[in-house]
């Protein structure tokens, strides 16, 4: 699970990544089509799409000439729930930061 999410995050770390995501959250699109914004060479391009699709977050398949890229939301919801799990420590030890902070002012009082 770690190198899934080692791969996910470094995956996402990259903003054409990212925007090539945005885009397959409407439907799925054909590499051309989300090539088009971005001032690349296709290669550098395509290496982009691998990185997401070695790390799960997208898959590709050939319907005739057109190689179709799909999004794929298991990963993300990888990611979201360790997300929360790392909110939900870190709330709970700043609570207890906030609360000790309170009791040392309230002693000074």
């Amino acid at each position: 699970m770690a190198n899934q999410l080692d791969a996910i995050f470094s995956a996402l770390g990259d903003p054409t990544r990212r925007a090539v995501l945005e885009r397959l959250t409407d439907e799925p699109a054909a590499v051309s089509d989300l090539h088009g914004p971005h001032n690349m060479a296709l290669p550098t391009f395509l290496r982009h799409l691998k990185v997401l699709e070695q790390a799960g977050l997208v898959r590709t398949h050939k319907t005739g000439r057109v190689r179709m890229v799909h999004i794929e939301a298991d990963p993300l919801a990888q990611a979201e729930t360790w997300l929360q799990q790392q909110r939900s420590l870190w709330n709970g030890r700043l609570d207890r930061l906030d609360a000790l902070v309170q009791q040392e002012k309230d002693v000074k009082t």
